[in-house]
């Protein structure tokens, strides 16, 4: 009898998604891949328009002709602007795609999971979790945490962010759900409670720093990209990239969620184990995000609002579309803070913050009246 109601009840649950699908304005999947490619696309200009644009006047043309010429071949660059464009911007525009790519999807994860437009790393706490453990790690890195410094090497500044996102991740969706229902409000407020608490606690560890390691630490405060190197590629994108390996999995089982983690269950989803990965791919990316650029805040919350506005909300399109987005925005974000006060640059959390915090206003106006705020 219980097989059968179960059986009945995902049929009906099924009904209702149809349903649903075609009065929010019907079956959008071939606008959401037709989206995609054109995201796909925009991404691809997004990096040559990162590399080539700056004080070297290289173009694009010479860029692939150099990067497809033969050994020994005379390029069409000179050493200068070789170094300039494969030493200094490529890393920046790789790291920064990925940085953007991993916060859009942990954000559109996070919005998924507690069923609200408002949760985003940056804003419910998560990010000052990983940037307390990334300080931990640059100013106890010599001394307590030196053993472990050396077992981990250049993944040891990762590795504390990511345990300091997971940490917090954790409290968080331990705060805020209740009987599988999660309180937005309950989510709002215990992220700035767990937000305030981890600013305080990287504020003490600012306090015990030396003078080498505020310098070190300037960034943290606002994001950049202007330390980007290959090694930090090499320690961040390995867990970056991991992290949006797993995304193609939970798309399923975020669909599911949105009608309430017992219909979910009953669909055939195994919510615990959702929740685990989700958890876990939220924190890594945004751990590894933070470790290597510093607080980068709103990328998670605009691109997938503007996204589900666009191509709805089936996360089998919404999460890869999140991903081109959220890279391209981070990059086109990077080009204009290195070149709108030349010689000067502006970290990049300025320019996110300004445009994200009357986004943010916008959304919580939008939905004031449906999330009881």
């Amino acid at each position: 009898m219980a097989l059968n109601d179960a059986a009945s009840f995902r049929k009906l649950s099924l009904s209702g998604s149809r349903f649903l699908a075609r009065y929010r304005g019907g079956d959008r999947s071939q606008v959401a891949v037709l989206m995609i490619a054109i995201l796909a696309a925009a991404a691809v200009f997004s990096l040559f328009f990162s590399v080539t644009t700056g004080a070297s006047d290289a173009s694009a043309f010479d860029v692939i002709h150099d990067l497809f010429a033969r050994e020994g071949a005379l390029g069409a660059l000179s050493m200068r602007d070789r170094i300039v464009i494969f030493d200094i911007r490529l890393p920046r525009a790789i790291l920064g795609f990925m940085i953007g790519a991993s916060l859009a999807v942990s954000g559109t994860i996070m919005q998924g999971l507690f069923r609200n437009p408002l949760a985003d790393p940056g804003l419910v706490g998560v990010s000052s979790g990983a940037s307390f453990g990334a300080v931990v790690m640059i100013v106890l890195g010599g001394t307590f945490a030196a053993p472990l410094y050396g077992l981990l090497g250049i993944y040891a500044l990762p590795f504390a962010a990511f345990t300091g996102a997971l940490v917090t991740t954790l409290l968080l969706y331990r705060i805020a759900t209740r009987h599988g229902q999660t309180s937005v409000a309950t989510m709002l407020l215990a992220g700035i409670a767990l937000g305030a608490l981890t600013m305080a606690m990287t504020g003490l560890m600012i306090y015990m720093a030396d003078d080498k390691q505020l310098r070190d630490l300037t960034f943290w405060s606002m994001g950049s990209l202007a330390g980007a190197t290959w090694m930090k590629i090499a320690a961040a994108g390995p867990i970056i990239l991991l992290s949006l390996l797993a995304v193609p999995f939970l798309a399923r089982g975020l669909n599911a969620i949105t009608l309430g983690e017992a219909a979910a269950f009953h669909m055939g989803v195994p919510v615990q184990r959702l929740k685990t990965i989700a958890i876990v791919a939220v924190a890594a990316g945004t751990g590894a995000s933070v470790a290597v650029s510093g607080g980068i805040g709103f990328v998670g919350i605009i691109v997938p609002h503007i996204l589900r506005m666009a191509i709805g909300p089936d996360h089998r399109y919404l999460l890869p579309a999140s991903a081109l987005l959220g890279g391209s925005l981070v990059i086109f974000a990077d080009v204009l803070a290195r070149t709108v006060v030349v010689p000067a640059e502006l970290p990049i959390g300025i320019i996110t913050a300004a445009v994200g915090g009357p986004f943010f206003l916008w959304i919580l106006l939008r939905h004031r009246t449906r999330l009881s705020l």
